[in-house]
């Protein structure tokens, strides 16, 4: 989270979901963080989140999710949930609130901590951090500005919520979610966070509190990386036996990281050395879902001014429709949420095969609609790439002007207003994409030919090599883009997905059938091409 020029005080009258927004508290790459309350109720911090990391119903449902996970989250040392909206015109998250320093302006006002202080903090940390995984959740983001002090007690916030942002949609390059001082370094290295990854963080945030700076040091991001990833921190200050327990947790190697469990264990009674041993294997969280984080870019390696939260309240339940956010005027919309950001995660193996057969099934239907309608069917893919190309261009457009100067009442007619210009700016696109797939099928074709293959299978084959080459050649991220919406949703559910594969492979075989029984329909053409010549 980072600090911002604006004034602290929002404009007069400003509420979302019901809840008065008094004070900005701070900014990060999810959202804006609120001093918020609704009248004869408990002071929240309330976390709006910004349009681009929430913008469809598919990111709206990941969030409702997570918050149902988070709101299960009951410890003394979180500053958990205690409401959420999804769903509302202005989507925001509700956490308990700490008024107190966060660990990082602590230390810079007041120094190290030391001794029994350190024990302490370590300690609560580390039984903050197993409350939060043991409902199934990774921290993600733990860092000096993720936690507050609550006069000698730290408490830890924006736990979890990194996974709402894993659309690749959103990522923007030169933009990394989390610090890179305080991100294990398999992370770094494009792996899925695992409970090993938050044990790293932690230990890096009390390193940090121990030596009043952090413990890889100063520099620029892809430097401060470097070092991560090498395990070439400087811990030297430090007495044992914290110092031991410290570079455990710090190791490059996440496997040879000390449980969650045994850092309790150890800050409970610090002379048991003993029980600092090494999990075999990284553990990794049930059903991750984020996309591999890019390597080559970082955040800034500033230390951020989060806040966050106060008095808890029962299990949270994400409903759709709530209550509507009263924005005022123009300028009020960057108040709530706005700036850069980025994330990309990885999903499950199973997930991402089913992806892949998912493309498969769709370029069989359009090799089976070649092989039995050449002409047809190739000019209606052509059609189909300049339509989503087109639509492509203009939701990008769309969201450009959005991220800009925030969500107006007249986004719609402006994008509609826009559309013909788009569909006219995609012809020369597709033109060139379709003559790299043209080229890439008639290869195919020339293949066939030497290998003297039926006319329905060689039609087949051309058929889904240019639904290939419309993919993956140049400019096919504009048609890849509004298909992942379909693909990656359905790719998710396993049983829905398989019944949908099923049907789409039933129409790609119809197609052949027909192709074999009827034989080739040439139209509009009267018959094959060269048959003059028989």
């Amino acid at each position: 989270m980072t600090t911002s020029p604006r004034p602290q005080t929002p404009p007069s009258g400003l509420t979302v979901g019901g809840y008065a927004l008094l004070t900005r508290l701070g900014e990060g790459g999810m959202g804006v963080v609120h001093l918020a309350q609704r009248p004869g109720g408990d002071r929240v911090a309330l976390k709006v989140l910004r349009p681009h990391i929430i913008g469809d119903d598919e990111s709206r449902a990941r969030l409702a999710r997570e918050v149902g996970s988070l709101s299960r989250i009951r410890s003394r040392r979180v500053a958990e949930i205690v409401d959420a909206d999804p769903w509302g015109d202005v989507p925001y998250v509700a956490t308990r609130y700490v008024p107190g320093l966060s660990l990082h302006d602590e230390i810079q006002e007041n120094g190290p901590i030391l001794g029994v202080d350190l024990t302490w903090l370590g300690r609560c940390l580390a039984e903050a951090l197993t409350a939060v995984h043991s409902v199934g959740v990774l921290h993600r983001d733990i860092k000096p500005s993720n936690v507050l002090m609550e006069g000698r007690t730290p408490i830890l916030i924006d736990f979890g919520l990194a996974r709402v942002a894993d659309d690749p949609r959103i990522t923007h390059t030169g933009w990394l979610l989390g610090t890179p001082g305080y991100l294990a370094p398999e992370i770094l290295y494009g792996d899925d966070a695992t409970t090993a990854s938050d044990v790293h963080s932690l230990a890096a945030t009390v390193g940090f509190a121990a030596l009043g700076r952090a413990p890889f040091g100063r520099g620029p991001s892809m430097a401060i990386m470097d070092r991560v990833r090498r395990g070439e921190h400087d811990l030297a200050e430090l007495d044992d036996p914290m110092r031991d327990v410290l570079i455990a947790a710090l190791d490059p190697d996440p496997s040879r990281r000390p449980t969650l469990p045994a850092l309790v264990s150890w800050l409970e009674n610090p002379r048991a050395r003993d029980v600092i041993e090494p999990i075999p294997q990284p553990m990794r969280e049930p059903e991750p879902d984020l996309f591999t984080l890019p390597l080559a870019v970082a955040a800034s390696a500033r230390a951020e001014n989060l806040t966050a939260h106060e008095p808890a309240a029962p299990s949270v339940v994400p409903h759709r429709t709530g209550s509507t956010s009263v924005l005022p005027s123009e300028g009020d919309t960057a108040w709530l949420a706005d700036g850069p950001v980025s994330v990309q995660g990885r999903p499950p193996v199973a997930e991402r095969l089913r992806r892949f057969v998912s493309l498969l099934s769709l370029a069989s239907v359009g090799g089976g609609a070649v092989a039995f309608a050449p002409y047809l069917s190739v000019a209606g893919l052509l059609v189909l790439t300049w339509l989503l190309r087109s639509g492509s261009m203009s939701a990008s457009a769309a969201g450009d002007r959005r991220r800009a100067r925030g969500a107006k009442w007249y986004d719609g007619p402006q994008t509609l207003l826009a559309t013909p210009w788009h569909v006219l700016a995609g012809i020369p696109g597709t033109l060139l994409l379709a003559l790299w797939a043209g080229g890439i099928a008639a290869a195919v074709g020339l293949l066939c030919f030497a290998a003297a293959t039926g006319p329905v299978l060689a039609l087949g084959l051309c058929g889904a090599a240019l639904a290939c080459g419309l993919w993956f050649g140049p400019g096919g991220s504009r048609v890849r883009r509004p298909l992942r919406r379909v693909v990656h949703p359905l790719a998710a559910e396993p049983l829905t997905w398989l019944v949908v594969t099923a049907v789409v492979l039933a129409v790609a075989a119809g197609l052949a059938s027909l192709a074999t029984s009827q034989g080739i329909s040439w139209a509009p053409a009267s018959g094959a091409p060269f048959s003059f010549l028989r």
